[in-house]
């Protein structure tokens, strides 16, 4: 299986559970899948049997709210049954809206507050360095948490540390919970600032799996914390839900899923 395959997959998965689980937030999870698949399927040093191994790279959801997407990979990648996914949002599940302190396997962090992620993961990644340790750090935020002060001053602190063992990359779907990204506040020029900001940064199609990829491995490559600028459309791949920021809240009926399904390619 290719891994187009693959996130259609998940796509249609993140669907079916939200319509049969009444849980929100699919357009932020759609347009994070690629992203995660070129993570989980060509990058991460991580292990589904022995998902705590020392030597394993980390993954921090920044965009809480796509905590579905970040469910519904790990699970398709091997770290439990899909089958799990269906207690999503239920009372005392593992699978909350946010991931959260009781998080299943492979989620290393809770999200908190957005904004908190990449200050969390400069911290460890200038651990890792004080250690000699080769772990390496990525971190996904969506572009309305660019708003919260606590971003830019956790990209100050990584590129004064010099932490080229960190990477963000940021899901610039251009759509936020209350309207346009860009109207909410003054983002661009987004490459420009984070280059001040000391990072080396690559802005690419956040929906090309194989560029994705070939970014993160080159990230490897630089003495500096890198930002991966990545355009996305919210509600990617299912037509009806692209750039219609009502499926920031909307959940989709069974008919909705089956006219996915077949959009997705699937049988």
């Amino acid at each position: 299986m290719n891994l187009e395959q693959i996130a259609a997959k998940i796509r249609y998965t993140l669907c079916d559970v939200s319509s049969k689980t009444k849980t929100p937030h699919l357009g932020s999870s759609l347009s994070c899948t690629d992203i995660l698949t070129a993570l989980y399927w060509q990058v991460l040093n991580v292990e589904p049997s022995t998902p705590s191994m020392p030597s394993r790279d980390y993954f921090l959801l920044g965009k809480g709210h796509a905590a579905s997407a970040l469910y519904t990979t790990l699970a398709h990648r091997g770290f439990y049954p899909v089958a799990d996914l269906y207690q999503h949002g239920q009372t005392d599940s593992v699978f909350e809206e946010h991931p959260g302190i009781n998080s299943p396997k492979g989620v290393d962090t809770v999200s908190g507050s957005l904004g908190h992620a990449l200050s969390l993961a400069t911290g460890m990644a200038l651990t890792c360095k004080i250690q000699k340790r080769t772990n390496r750090f990525y971190v996904l935020m969506g572009d309305g948490e660019l708003n919260e002060g606590t971003i830019w001053e956790a990209a100050m602190f990584a590129a004064g540390k010099q932490l080229s063992n960190l990477v963000a990359i940021i899901d610039f779907n251009k759509l936020q919970g209350t309207g346009e990204s860009c109207e909410i506040m003054h983002l661009e020029p987004l490459e420009e600032k984070w280059r001040a900001f000391g990072w080396h940064t690559i802005r690419l199609d956040g929906h090309n799996i194989s560029a994705i990829s070939d970014a993160l491995m080159d990230a490897q490559s630089y003495d500096k914390p890198v930002c991966i600028i990545a355009d996305t459309i919210k509600g990617k791949g299912i037509s009806f839900m692209e750039n219609d920021n009502n499926w920031h809240y909307r959940i989709p009926t069974q008919d909705e899923v089956e006219k996915a399904k077949q959009e997705l390619g699937l049988k």
